[in-house]
């Protein structure tokens, strides 16, 4: 699978239920969740892959999208618009000292207690492979 790096990977969870209020009653509702690495926090400057800094475990994407109606919070997380990480990465590829991040990885969305759960879904280079 292709390296994560901060140039434009996209990651998807769905559900992402979210307490919505109608008429005053919090009424949870599925919405999709989507992180873009482009607002990914980065932790390491060494590894460079195809013009972006490479990510790894730690690298933590400060908010994600798709759940702003629900302003109540997740249903595990009670947060909305949280932020987004990698759960499972690379089992022998490193990157500053910790897994590499790659395509299809599992990711946690909306939260450090991960409201929803997605994958990596599209790759931010065509260039450097991942095979672990």
């Amino acid at each position: 699978m292709f390296a994560n790096t901060n140039l434009g990977v996209l990651s998807l969870a769905f559900p992402d239920v979210c307490n919505v209020p109608v008429s005053g009653v919090p009424v949870p509702t599925p919405f999709p969740n989507i992180s873009i690495s482009l607002m990914d926090i980065p932790v390491q400057f060494e590894v460079i892959i195809g013009g972006g800094l490479g990510e790894n475990l730690i690298t933590i994407s400060s908010m994600t999208q798709g759940d702003e109606a629900g302003v109540e919070g997740g249903l595990e997380s009670v947060m909305f618009m949280g932020p987004a990480r990698t759960l499972l990465g690379s089992f022998t590829v490193y990157v500053g000292g910790v897994p590499c991040t790659h395509l299809f990885d599992l990711t946690g969305q909306n939260g450090m207690l991960p409201n929803a759960e997605g994958t990596s879904l599209t790759p931010a280079q065509i260039t450097v492979l991942v095979f672990s």
